[in-house]
């Protein structure tokens, strides 16, 4: 598993990590996210990356990898009170919500907290920012991070406050390839690349009824990329990680699954390494010419 300086921290991170959101919204059995997490970090995981309104998911992952924690670097979210008192986004409620995440995580630090997709409108505010500088100054934290898109992503890296980005970056999600990410270059910020495979909303040929998976389907419907269709669902797969992971300046991509044997699969799906040029300018150029204007990252 190829391994990338995670911008100008001091960590070094596998360019693939395991994303808490299923595990957490699917209610997966402890045993099932034990045998899981612990087969991937045996096979050279080392991001997790969770937030605090994923339901049980920080719970699971401190139930089941807690002792391992000197192997892997762990990332959560905050903003969202998810049944703490205060409204989202209160610095008081913040502060306590990284407090929560440490217990639920069996943990006395966190390598990264990161802003969840909370607005321009929020970040311009400032305090929720010195909420994540203050516990960074604590030693809760060790670096902070904004995680979210178009141009709140934009005005998060402007600032100059934070260490990483975490945003949408997939075949069918590639707005902040030209808008953002170009800009996180040059900060020196870390980038998490989240959605890598798009959902594979491109499997149906009916739309799908889980919404979350909707916007991605209709833009694969006009993209109709070729080799989405004539290849297998582990060749399509493949192709999905292995392009998010060659655009410049993306450092890991989180994948979520509750399916045990899922990690070592996908791990297996990248030894082919980086996208060819010729195949990169060619998804790139049918991008171009098809995206609408209205056409966002996907929060």
């Amino acid at each position: 598993m190829e391994i990338r300086r995670f911008g100008q921290t001091d960590m070094k991170v596998s360019i693939l990590g395991f994303g808490g959101a299923e595990i957490g919204f699917e209610h997966a059995e402890p045993a099932a996210v034990a045998k899981l997490l612990n087969s991937a970090l045996d096979a050279g995981l080392n991001v997790i990356d969770t937030a605090e309104c994923y339901a049980g998911s920080e719970e699971l992952i401190g139930s089941t990898v807690s002792h391992r924690r000197g192997e892997y670097y762990l990332f959560s979210k905050c903003g969202h009170a998810s049944g703490l008192e205060g409204e989202d986004w209160s610095p008081a409620m913040l502060e306590e919500s990284i407090n929560r995440s440490l217990r639920r995580l069996k943990t006395d630090y966190l390598d990264l907290i990161q802003l969840h997709s909370c607005s321009k409108e929020v970040l311009e505010r400032g305090d929720v920012i010195e909420v994540l500088r203050r516990a960074k100054e604590a030693g809760k934290v060790r670096y902070i991070g904004y995680s979210g898109e178009n141009e709140a992503a934009l005005y998060a890296i402007e600032t100059g406050a934070f260490d990483t980005l975490q945003t949408s970056v997939n075949l069918a999600d590639q707005r902040g390839i030209d808008l953002i990410l170009p800009k996180a270059q040059e900060s020196g910020m870390g980038v998490i690349a989240k959605r890598p495979i798009a959902n594979t909303a491109w499997k149906t040929t009916t739309l799908p009824e889980e919404q979350y998976h909707q916007t991605y389907w209709r833009r694969f419907q006009e993209l109709n990329y070729s080799f989405l269709n004539d290849t297998s669902i582990e060749e399509a797969v493949s192709t999905a990680l292995r392009f998010t992971l060659t655009v410049p300046g993306v450092h890991t991509a989180i994948v979520g699954t509750t399916n045990p044997d899922r990690w070592t699969q996908n791990a297996k799906l990248l030894e082919a390494g980086r996208l060819p040029a010729a195949q990169m300018n060619e998804i790139r150029s049918k991008w171009k010419n098809t995206a609408r204007e209205d056409w966002l990252g996907q929060v």
